[in-house]
């Protein structure tokens, strides 16, 4: 990830790494502010996990700007008050490797600059861009000029049948609650992922980072042999 941070073209303020990291990674260490060679007790002493890597950086975080004008004319994701830092971070990773350049993001939606959010995104966080928005007002602007917005309810149409636009808004909810009754007034498309365990026997529901996986991997898969 630290590597990632020094490629991504972010201000990395500082890089604190062992003798083995800096000869690997001579060329993008470079690009640091400042460097500061460690011992592996130094880098210990000083991260937040149990049993650190070979180095440490600290990155400026990007001033992201949002734009209704930027989203509409591609598929998006809104995220309605996730809590958890480890969906989170999955959840910016899944949008990375589905190409997803934007995610929407409730102001009650955890930091996605939590160190466990970033350590979850596996340096996505270097490339997908995060706004917090007041989202009920900013998806009902969308609505207004004819973007879809579709919301994953236990009540929706079978996202298997139905039609899927290229373009528009994914909107993920709660991990508890589901998406809040203010949102789901601007949401045009009620979705579902159906259940195919017999009998009825099968969980109740699917975790929200599964359950975006699952939705934006059908969405993608429309458009092979377009």
């Amino acid at each position: 990830m630290v590597a990632e941070a020094l490629n991504s073209g972010l201000n990395v303020k500082l890089l604190c790494a062992t003798n083995v990291f800096l000869d690997e990674h001579a060329r993008l260490s470079a690009s640091a502010n400042e460097v500061i060679e460690v011992d592996a007790d130094e880098l210990r002493k000083v991260s937040l996990l149990q049993s650190p890597q070979n180095s440490l950086a600290v990155v400026e975080m990007p001033a992201v700007r949002f734009s209704v004008d930027g989203v509409t004319d591609q598929l998006s994701l809104a995220l309605d008050f996730i809590q958890d830092p480890g969906n989170m971070g999955t959840i910016i990773r899944l949008a990375d490797w589905f190409g997803i350049e934007h995610i929407l993001c409730s102001t009650t939606t955890v930091d996605c600059y939590n160190p466990k959010v970033i350590q979850a995104s596996m340096g996505a966080i270097f490339r997908v861009k995060v706004h917090y928005i007041d989202l009920p007002q900013t998806l009902s602007e969308l609505k207004q000029r004819g973007q879809p917005t579709y919301g994953a309810f236990l009540e929706g149409e079978n996202i298997y049948a139905k039609k899927l636009t290229q373009n528009g808004i994914l909107v993920m909810g709660n991990e508890g609650n589901g998406i809040s009754a203010e949102v789901e007034q601007v949401i045009t498309d009620k979705i579902h992922i159906p259940s195919f365990a017999t009998n009825g026997a099968g969980s109740e529901s699917l975790n929200v980072s599964m359950a975006t996986a699952i939705c934006l991997s059908e969405f993608r898969r429309r458009l092979i042999g377009q």
